[in-house]
């Protein structure tokens, strides 16, 4: 099987552990499959995992696996596996009591919540009346549930715990993560519409959740609701792109591999705008990693929407830019300029459920930088790589407007 586990892919997925007549013995995650269940091979599995799966790797006779487009993904469809099959090393690794699940209450507004096995277990004591709606799980890491939780959210505000209708909006309705339900500035129906979104994503209905959205979008769109088919339009733009750094950092061990899509390296990735008077309007991303420019990961993208408007050019380079997952992901992003591009960075990020941090660099009137917005421990980590980055991405701004004016004459 050590041969089989080299063959395996480089990406997120979800693996099986197959003992005689193709008994489920063990499933779990992996942001790298092939890296993942390599390490069950290692001489130090024993230290490292214990060893009650030194004997389930022993006795294992077969590895099926199915790779997923996100790490999010791959809990997702772990914790339905673990539910359909349970799995014999799973539950010896850890009592069922204290798995984890995502519950949708059974209310007229429903809330989105985790609990614990135990507390699941005497809920269902409890009348009929106050069953839930629905339970997915067991979910073996509660962290990374909390995290994975965090990231469904900016998708799909929901409902955790705040009051419905009480007329104020909660914390969470401030920041975006609650649709309003607190406040009346969502509807039964459209939050009914939410709700279902979201069980069907943790159904594993992806691909069924996007065509239902496309065909929402299309609706909207048909009856002159531009706004909500924009809403829409990123939505569906976000669960295309999910990323899930969050997840791939703290939580899983150091045996296992990084994404194909995450940089070992620290990367930074610094955009620029150029042009005349919204003339030969061009952006460009510039890439450092450890410091060092990598010049063979530079791009330059020809602006084709608003041709005077900076914010909208930089906001048009990162949504192509982020339009490639397969490129890898990087952990500071810079731009030039001051809280305005920040703003329009973070908004953009956010939107799409991507979390990395921005750092802008802001100039005086002989456009020479003069200080920095953003996190103060990346910038004063990182100061002189973000000024170099950023140095870089206006050179090479300039150099391509000029090589397009130029051609253009």
């Amino acid at each position: 099987m050590k041969k089989l586990s080299k063959k395996l892919p480089d990406s997120p997925g979800v693996y099986i552990f197959r003992g005689p007549r193709r008994k489920v013995f063990y499933i779990g995650k992996a942001t790298s499959l092939r890296m993942r269940v390599a390490s069950y091979f290692r001489r130090d599995l024993i230290a490292t995992r214990g060893a009650i799966l030194v004997g389930m790797v022993e006795q294992a006779k077969t590895i099926d696996y199915v790779e997923t487009d996100s790490v999010l993904e791959a809990l997702i469809l772990e914790a339905s596996l673990i539910k359909k099959y349970q799995p014999a090393y799973n539950t010896k690794e850890k009592d069922n009591k204290s798995f984890n699940y995502v519950v949708i209450t059974k209310e007229e507004f429903p809330r989105i919540m985790t609990m614990r096995g135990t507390e699941l277990a005497e809920l269902n004591l409890k009348p009929k009346t106050e069953q839930l709606k629905a339970v997915f799980g067991p979910f073996p890491q509660g962290g990374v549930l909390r995290e994975a939780l965090t990231i469904v959210r900016k998708i799909f505000p929901f409902r955790d715990k705040c009051k419905a209708l009480s007329g104020k909006p909660c914390f969470s309705a401030q920041i975006g993560l609650c649709p309003g339900v607190c406040s009346g500035a969502v509807t039964k129906t459209e939050y009914a519409k939410t709700i279902s979104r979201i069980k069907l994503f943790f159904e594993g209905k992806k691909k069924t959740l996007i065509k239902n959205l496309e065909r929402d979008m299309k609706a909207s769109a048909k009856n002159l609701k531009f706004e909500e088919a924009g809403k829409i339009k990123r939505m569906i733009f976000a669960l295309n792109h999910i990323q899930d750094i969050a997840l791939l950092k703290s939580h899983f061990p150091r045996s296992s591999a990084l994404s194909p899509h995450e940089s070992a390296s620290f990367r930074i990735e610094a955009y620029d705008v150029a042009h005349i008077s919204g003339t030969n309007v061009v952006g460009v991303m510039v890439v450092l990693e450890d410091n060092e420019p990598k010049k063979s990961d530079y791009r330059k993208f020809k602006i084709h929407t608003s041709k005077n408007d900076d914010n909208a050019s930089l906001r048009e380079v990162l949504e192509r830019r982020f339009n490639h997952s397969e490129w890898p992901m990087p952990k500071l992003i810079v731009v030039d300029g001051g809280t305005a591009q920040v703003n329009t960075a973070e908004k953009a990020l956010k939107e799409w459920g991507i979390m990395i941090p921005v750092v802008g660099v802001v100039k005086d009137e002989h456009h020479k930088p003069k200080g920095f917005l953003g996190d103060k421990t990346l910038i004063k980590t990182h100061d002189r790589a973000i000024l170099l980055a950023n140095s870089e991405a206006h050179r090479f701004a300039i150099g391509f407007h000029r090589q397009l004016r130029g051609k253009l004459k």
